[in-house]
């Protein structure tokens, strides 16, 4: 049975006191929680104290980014062996942002996420379209191209490992949501396609995130769907108490 998991994505926000101070709270909001998987994505900055503040704890952290290589001359960028040796678990790529604003091809999103297994942590691999693709009905073509990029050259035993995060670019921050027939919808697509890279026995048991303003009022109905199997969190994770809520509709 694939596990239903719950992400945030703090994305550039909160310094290390204010990371400490959320986690402190949502550890008491979520203990006791065992069939849900509770990620929070933190900043590069916050990552050790966010780490050592979930300690013995059900939640797990993840970073926002990696860079594929595991040292050199690169400055300002961070390794997956750096991440690995603070005990971060999960890596956030392909993100929409970073692919608008930084360019990240599906090529390089790929890198990444070879480098995040080999180090031995577990990609969150985003994936999704934007409004005029929507509008011209080519939903299942983006995303079939961004997950066949970003999975190029997997076995069926790494595949298994990933998480796909499906996150339609126009319903991100914008507090529009697809209906939850529309994301079952390319759930059901997203899933299709990677029984036929994989196999249906893995791509059965691979978690496919929704990413649209999941939230407190939409959560259960969204988490409903046959083939929802969790959120990755933007603004919603900001805050221990909605955050919490989420997670408990993933039960």
């Amino acid at each position: 049975m694939r596990k239903t998991i719950i992400a945030g994505n703090w994305k550039m926000n909160k310094t290390n006191a204010e990371a400490v101070e959320m986690l402190t709270e949502l550890k008491g909001l979520v203990a006791g929680i065992e069939n849900v998987g509770i990620v929070i994505g933190a900043p590069f900055t916050a990552l050790s104290d966010a780490v050592r503040a979930v300690e013995g704890s059900n939640i797990e952290i993840a970073a926002e980014n990696v860079y594929p290589k595991e040292s050199g001359a690169y400055t300002g960028e961070v390794s997956p062996l750096m991440l690995k040796s603070i005990g971060v678990k999960y890596v956030i790529l392909g993100h929409s942002e970073r692919r608008e604003y930084f360019h990240e091809s599906d090529e390089f999103i790929n890198e990444k996420v070879k480098a995040v297994l080999a180090a031995g942590m577990l990609p969150i691999l985003c994936i999704g379209e934007k409004l005029e693709d929507r509008e011209s009905g080519r939903t299942a073509e983006v995303t079939e191209t961004q997950i066949r990029g970003g999975l190029k050259g997997l076995t069926a035993e790494e595949a298994a490992k990933v998480v796909v995060a499906y996150e339609p670019v126009w319903a991100i921050g914008t507090g529009k949501t697809a209906t939850p027939e529309m994301a079952q919808e390319t759930h059901r697509q997203v899933r299709d396609v990677l029984v036929s890279m994989f196999g249906e026995a893995v791509a059965e048991e691979m978690t496919i995130q929704y990413g649209g303003s999941m939230k407190p009022e939409n959560a259960v109905e969204l988490l409903a769907q046959k083939d929802i199997d969790g959120g990755l969190i933007g603004g919603a994770s900001l805050k221990a108490a909605s955050f919490a809520e989420i997670v408990k509709a993933g039960k």
